[in-house]
């Protein structure tokens, strides 16, 4: 049985004084699509974030591969992450650079390939994607759906072993979300890669993940096949699938009584 690829052990982690993930365990296998999904600020992105060892936990281990993410030199790091591909969210890509410039940035960064093999790599890249023949435009002539696929061509460009995804379905019509969502599930097969998630789409995000994690409230809600997800009967989980108004996150944030704020027991 293979290891798996990353691996989050008893971590805690936040910002400042204050704590979004507590204790947290998390196992990602080698070749699945893992979602991770949940309220707003819940932790999903700061996980990325501490894969990625932008962020360092307080306590616990973030393991890449059976390394110690904390332990790791400058070098050592940097080998790390070239191993890594990564979706921003709404792509982020260079907007003075073209296409073709964009999916060759990081090539161009972190090889020593010569010009010809780098051109042959970087329309690979986009005929995966669908986009050969838009190479030479600019990102400013490129739809939002055309610039994500862009944004994934740049992130496979290295032949990473793990692609993290940031809301990869934000802000896209139906169509696009459809071609993208199964983009990241055709990609992760052919490339025999590992796909992380970040995603508040329910339905796209079902039909492509392998394994699906709710956070919230600091820690890992609920987990499971997206199948399993569907028939829980997790009050959190139940109320992010169906999308309920209310429930165990509330429509209202907490408030004084609206007797006291409109004056209301001053005029009795």
């Amino acid at each position: 049985m293979l290891s798996p690829l990353v691996e989050l052990r008893s971590v805690t982690c936040g910002y400042g004084d204050r704590i979004i993930l507590r204790d947290v365990n998390l196992t990602v296998p080698r070749g699945a699509v893992v979602a991770l999904m949940g309220t707003s600020g819940g932790g999903k992105t700061t996980v990325l974030r501490l894969i990625g060892r932008q962020l360092s936990p307080l306590s616990g281990q973030v393991l890449f591969d059976g390394q110690d993410l904390a332990r790791l030199d400058r070098r050592g790091l940097h080998e790390a992450r070239r191993r890594m591909g990564m979706l921003f969210q709404f792509g982020a890509l260079f907007t003075d650079l073209s296409v073709f410039d964009n999916v060759a940035f990081p090539l161009r960064e972190h090889t020593r390939l010569s010009e010809e093999l780098i051109r042959d790599l970087v329309l690979m890249k986009l005929d995966a994607v669908g986009l050969r023949g838009a190479r030479d435009l600019m990102p400013s002539q490129v739809s939002g759906g055309m610039a994500r696929r862009v944004a994934l061509a740049r992130a496979i460009a290295l032949d990473p072993d793990l692609i993290l995804y940031d809301e990869p379905f934000a802000g896209l019509d139906p169509i696009s979300m459809g071609v993208a969502a199964r983009l990241i599930r055709a990609l992760n097969d052919a490339l025999g890669v590992t796909s992380i998630v970040v995603s508040h789409d329910v339905e796209e995000t079902f039909l492509i993940a392998d394994h699906v994690v709710f956070i919230a409230n600091g820690g890992i809600a609920a987990q499971g096949t997206p199948e399993q997800m569907r028939a829980s009967d997790d009050p959190l989980v139940r109320q992010f699938v169906d999308a309920a108004p209310d429930g165990p996150v509330r429509f209202h944030y907490p408030a004084s009584p609206a007797e006291q704020d409109y004056g209301l027991e001053a005029r009795r």
